[in-house]
């Protein structure tokens, strides 16, 4: 069993790491051009992120929908159920990447930048929003193929992607002299290329099940009732992400920037943890399409393991670098002041993460969403006070980020421990059978 979460944590590790690194080589080649084209590509990337990012639960909910048919030895519906995935994908990314076309200005010129700076943003995010169905329909392919337990494919094109954008941006920023349409555009190709190899992949796996390339009316309302549970999920969580940021900001200059480092170091950390969490979500959802219970919770223990045992060792990996990791990203004397005890407090907290990233797998594997979906709702309204309190009572300084980190890494992190443990104590959650 450690032999297949390995399988399928250590590639998906590899896609995951490959995604961001789209938006690194935008900025690295876009930084070159002057401060106005990387302050507008800022502007943009936060927008298409929070769109992209709310949307992410298209792999998530095709993936425990196909391991589930799979696990019961029903290949041609496991198929099926990823190619109706991937229409949905591709109907809710038309209609927002049109959305996002129209409404790029009015959207950027509510940052209240300067005019060079929305002027860049303006063209950077019209463009992209031509790749918007592109990185949806990406996510469901890779839902599917994750529900087939394979991880090593989507690492592969996740791998030739990165390699063609930074190529092509080269050929278009610098080449051509296109400039930020440049970057934009090269980022488009490259998408909608990774779409055309996957594609490719699933078109084999559809003949060889015997299933259909349309899709099924039953089928989309099935993912799209999973997919509204988890983009509340998701919401949630994106909720006390901006509010952390917004009580940040309330502190000051400082504050914020130590706070985008911790949260940086947070997410990078969080890379290795939510592998494991994909790993959880293949074999709980094929094992449960099995009507195997034993395995299902054997699976639980051993990935539970496994997410304690990473987070104990990023645990302890971030708290010895804490005198020293604020210096890769900034020389600001006030800033790296106040982060390294920052930093200690995010690395006492990441077996709990561990914790939590593993849980929420395991429950998506299920097909658990509506129980994430509230949960994650409650778990705001447990934070958000907290923050608040946070906020009142803690002066500035270094006890302002301690506290902003503590509030987040602990409370909130906490909070869901809480509620996803006593989900998966009771058991409630294990529904037996290809269909829950």
């Amino acid at each position: 069993m450690d032999r297949r979460i390995a399988g399928l944590a250590v590639p998906a590790l590899g896609a995951l790491i490959a995604e961001p690194l789209f938006l690194i080589v935008d900025s690295a080649m876009i930084g070159h051009l002057g401060a106005a084209p990387l302050a507008g590509l800022a502007i943009a990337s936060a927008i298409l992120q929070t769109a992209v990012g709310l949307m992410v639960f298209l792999a998530y909910s095709t993936t425990p929908i196909v391991a589930r048919r799979a696990g019961g030895g029903d290949r041609r519906g496991a198929v099926q159920a990823g190619i109706d995935g991937l229409w949905l994908a591709l109907a809710i990314g038309a209609v927002l990447g049109v959305a996002l076309w129209v409404a790029s200005g009015p959207l950027v010129s509510a940052f209240g930048a300067a005019a060079d700076t929305t002027a860049q943003a303006v063209t950077y995010l019209a463009i992209s929003s031509a790749g918007l169905p592109a990185m949806l329909l990406v996510f469901a392919a890779s839902g599917l193929l994750r529900g087939l337990q394979d991880t090593k494919t989507p690492l592969a094109v996740a791998t030739i992607g990165f390699t063609a954008n930074a190529l092509l941006n080269w050929l278009f920023i610098y080449g051509l002299g296109f400039g930020v349409a440049g970057a934009a555009t090269g980022t488009v190709i490259a998408q909608w290329g990774m779409v055309a190899a996957y594609l490719m992949v699933i078109g084999r796996h559809t003949r060889a099940a015997g299933a259909d390339l349309l899709p099924h009316r039953d089928g989309l309302r099935y993912a799209g009732r999973s997919g509204w549970w988890l983009f509340i999920r998701t919401a949630g969580l994106r909720g006390a992400f901006l509010a952390t940021v917004a009580a940040a900001a309330a502190y000051g200059t400082a504050a914020t920037a130590g706070y985008q480092v911790v949260f940086t170091i947070f997410s990078t950390t969080a890379f290795a943890l939510d592998a494991l969490a994909i790993a959880a979500q293949a074999l709980v959802g094929e094992a449960l399409g099995a009507r195997d219970a034993e395995r299902t919770r054997f699976i639980v223990r051993r990935v539970l393991f496994w997410g304690l045992s990473f987070g104990v060792v990023l645990g302890v990996v971030v708290a010895a670098g804490s005198p020293f990791i604020g210096r890769v990203f900034t020389t600001d004397e006030p800033v790296l002041a106040i982060l390294p005890t920052a930093l200690i407090v995010l690395g006492v907290s990441l077996p709990l993460a561990g914790y939590v990233f593993v849980l929420d797998g395991v429950l998506m594997g299920a097909g658990d969403a509506r129980y994430l979906a509230w949960t994650s709702l409650v778990n705001l309204a447990i934070y958000l006070p907290a923050l608040w309190l946070i906020v009142t009572l803690v002066p500035t300084g270094t006890s302002a980020l301690v506290g902003l980190t503590a509030g987040f890494t602990l409370v909130f992190m906490a909070a869901r421990a809480l509620t996803l443990g006593l989900r998966t104590h009771r058991g409630r959650w294990i529904v037996l059978g290809p269909v829950r």
